[in-house]
């Protein structure tokens, strides 16, 4: 079995994925940790010294490297479905989750995390909202080919259960 977690930052991801992974006594693999570990710089380094299109590449690579390992739960950036056919190889390689939120919902979750976010350190806090909203929109066609979609607000523990992976 290999979970591949999708969403705009902020939906839970991470969170979910880790405590989902301990349960189901599953491998938790972070995408975004294997591109730092890869490139020995953090997310907001690569996107500072080398741009988001040499991240987006690095980070592809690093999903389709693991393709060899069996039982996972994979936690992806929120940009990786958009690029490079990473949805398209998702969906033919696991099951991919979308954890769906609202702006309003992802803006009271991002905003204390704003520095550590490469995409949203620049933006004034009234900027933010527009940003993900307008990201969003961008994004969701690549989100809803997701084989399943969990409202971010109501996830629990018990979550993966309807789903009968």
């Amino acid at each position: 079995m290999k979970i591949f977690l999708i969403g705009f930052m902020g939906s839970g991801k991470t969170y979910w994925g880790s405590r989902w992974a301990a349960k189901y006594e599953l491998q938790f693999i972070d995408l975004d940790d294997l591109v730092e570990k890869r490139e020995n710089k953090t997310i907001a380094q690569l996107f500072e010294q080398k741009g988001e299109e040499y991240f987006r590449q690095v980070e592809s690579e690093c999903l389709k490297n693991f393709h060899k390992v069996r039982s996972c739960i994979m936690s992806c950036g929120g940009g990786a479905p958009c690029f490079n056919n990473n949805m398209q190889w998702m969906n033919e390689n696991g099951t991919t989750i979308y954890l769906s939120a609202a702006p309003e919902f992802l803006y009271s979750r991002l905003l204390e995390e704003k520095d550590k976010r490469p995409l949203l350190k620049n933006l004034a806090e009234p900027e933010l909202l527009s940003f993900i909203e307008q990201k969003l929109k961008e994004r969701e066609p690549f989100y809803k080919q997701a084989k399943f979609i969990l409202p971010s607000e109501d996830l629990n523990m018990e979550s993966l259960q309807p789903l009968n992976l």
